[in-house]
């Protein structure tokens, strides 16, 4: 695994990008990929300021394993997760070999596997799916912080 950062060990400045990327080649890599989006949120609370929920935490690191563990199951070569703060929420993209997009099953409970994207999709703001000059890049993006309530703040219903 390699990595990146721009940001950080600095005080944020409106129109600072704050974001990690990390290259990911086997399914070993599945929790260190955990481990640097939970390593970047602790930063993006402790160094840049920003409220980040354990519940957001929680769903990053989720979001996070299914994706790199779809990526390291269905495309060759390196995947490269990439973390970027936008607005109060942490944006998630992982871009693959491979250019065939994920099938995205309809909900089935009695359905054993298969529902990583589902569980992307149910926690996420947003979902796409981009085609790449080589490859594609799935992204979504979860909200930092909740409301009191418990609600994922802006997440409309």
């Amino acid at each position: 695994m390699g990595q990146t950062v721009r940001g950080e060990g600095r005080e944020s400045l409106p129109g600072d990008v704050i974001s990690v990327s990390g290259a990911f080649e086997g399914s070993e890599d599945i929790g260190a990929a955990r481990d640097l989006a939970r390593s970047f949120l602790a930063d993006v609370q402790a160094v840049h300021g920003l409220p980040v929920s354990g519940r957001a935490m929680g769903m990053v690191q989720l979001v996070v394993s299914e994706l790199v563990t779809n990526a390291r199951k269905y495309a060759p070569g390196p995947c490269l997760l990439t973390l970027e703060i936008d607005g109060g929420a942490v944006e998630v993209s992982v871009w693959d070999s491979n250019p065939t997009p994920p099938a995205i099953l309809a909900p089935d409970p009695t359905r054993i596997g298969q529902h990583g994207l589902e569980i992307v999709m149910a926690v996420g703001q947003s979902f796409s799916v981009h085609r790449e000059p080589v490859g594609k890049r799935i992204s979504t993006a979860v909200v930092l912080a909740d409301d009191p309530g418990g609600d994922a703040a802006g997440r409309q219903r």
